[in-house]
């Protein structure tokens, strides 16, 4: 066999090897619809001023749509008007660094996982560090409120009004945020009212980040499971409606998994279980007002409460 040939197989074992030892991991990666494979792994380009994060100024960080790592504090970021999002640092250790095919830019990726993100410019003087990192804005999710740099989990439930899950959730340990939503539909940035008339397909549903390092994908699963009622069709409590409907929106086949493990570990328990697993698709964060909603408030929930079932 030619000697270029050998080699060659050799780095794609190696390489592949990797790949599975990384998401074998308690963070597996997140899976990519085909817009967002086109830029993160064959390194595609959004097209200009289309991406969600290009004009955000929210507090927080941004961190890799496919592994979770933090990237980009929201005190980096500036308004450049070239069409994406720009930063003139990066969170230290988080970005990687390499010769564009071009001949003529800088690639830069996740250190952790290689993901595309854009490219990184120095002499345009756009700020006193005289440095811009041009980001897609779909190579990247936003957790509000700065976090520590690291690598994080995401979950997406979905189990009757938000703020009660929101509630619960936002209690327990090794939670780093959650924020209310929706998901499951086919109506882009859906408002609240869009989402009441049941026409939009999307369920009240909260975005999880989370520290693996003081909790887990099915620790917060399980929880899920035990703060609202599983066995309810269409509705929670007294809210009826699909909007309130009971499903587990997973983000890789790793959560897959581990959701339909623990549905069968209740219906073996002879609870008549209802929630759907489904894979994720677009989340979009609520309007302010139902943010934090019993924080703020000072209520308690009305239709959530804690039930032991495991």
């Amino acid at each position: 066999m030619n000697i270029i040939i050998k080699i060659s197989l050799i780095i794609i074992f190696f390489w592949n090897m990797n790949d599975k030892l990384l998401s074998q991991g308690n963070l597996p990666y997140n899976d990519l619809n085909e817009n967002e494979s086109y830029v993160i792994n064959r390194k595609g380009t959004e097209a200009p001023f289309t991406g969600k994060y290009t004009s955000h100024k929210e507090k927080g960080t941004y961190i890799c749509k496919k592994c979770g790592s933090a990237l980009y504090y929201s005190d980096f970021k500036f308004q450049s008007d070239c069409g994406w999002p720009s930063f003139d640092d990066e969170i230290k250790g988080a970005v990687k660094r390499f010769p564009d095919p071009d001949g003529f830019r800088t690639e830069i990726v996740c250190a952790s996982c290689g993901a595309h993100l854009g490219h990184v410019f120095t002499g345009e003087m756009l700020t006193p560090k005289n440095l811009r990192h041009c980001v897609n804005s779909v190579s990247l999710d936003f957790v509000p409120a700065r976090l520590d740099p690291g690598r994080y989990g995401t979950a997406l439930f979905a189990g009757g009004c938000f703020w009660g899950v929101e509630y619960f959730l936002q209690k327990e340990p090794g939670v780093m945020s959650v924020t209310s939503g929706y998901t499951g539909g086919h109506v882009k940035n859906p408002s609240y009212k869009e989402v009441c008339t049941g026409k939009t397909g999307h369920a009240e549903t909260v975005k999880v980040i989370f520290d693996p390092d003081k909790t887990s994908y099915e620790k917060l699963l399980r929880l899920f499971l035990e703060i609202h009622d599983p066995t309810q069709l269409g509705g929670q409590g007294p809210d009826i409606g699909d909007q309130y409907r009971s499903e587990i929106f997973y983000l890789n086949e790793e959560q897959k998994k581990i959701a339909e493990k623990n549905i069968k570990i209740l219906k073996d328990k002879g609870f008549k279980v209802v929630t759907a697993v489904t894979r994720a698709s677009e989340f979009y964060p609520a309007e302010d007002y139902h943010q934090d909603y019993y924080f703020k408030t000072g209520k308690l929930p009305y239709c959530h409460g804690y039930t032991k079932r495991f």
